[in-house]
């Protein structure tokens, strides 16, 4: 079992910041991608920043510039830094990682999501 656990959401004001973590744990063999995602009432669930294990970033247009994404490997963790945060910014985040799992001879990977962590930015 692997369970993604997040922390860091809340109330702010517009232009203020938050950081976003999440943290893997269970039966992992590593990790391949690590992302955030976000979901507002009535949308569909967006990509907001991506990292590769290796450290490759992708951002979403709209928070280029404002947001920043990074990973700790050895604790299976990824961050994302929010400043000049915006009302539109406003929505449930949602960490994702794709887990490598060995079970006896077989070697797999399964994708994985956090329950999500409400992010609203006042006006």
């Amino acid at each position: 079992q692997v369970q993604l656990v997040e922390s860091g959401g809340g109330l702010v004001q517009a232009g203020g910041s938050l950081r976003l973590s999440c943290a893997a744990s269970g039966s992992i063999f590593s990790i391949n991608a690590m992302g955030w995602y976000r979901q507002a009432p009535g949308k569909q669930r967006e990509l907001v920043a991506a990292m590769s294990s290796g450290g490759r970033a992708n951002y979403a247009d709209s928070v280029k510039g404002r947001f920043t994404i990074s990973r700790d490997n050895a604790k299976n963790t990824v961050y994302l830094q929010m400043n000049s945060l915006k009302p539109e910014d406003t929505a449930v985040y949602y960490c994702n990682a794709e887990i490598i799992y060995v079970r006896g001879e077989i070697i797999g990977s399964s994708d994985h999501w956090g329950q999500g962590t409400q992010v609203t930015v006042s006006s």
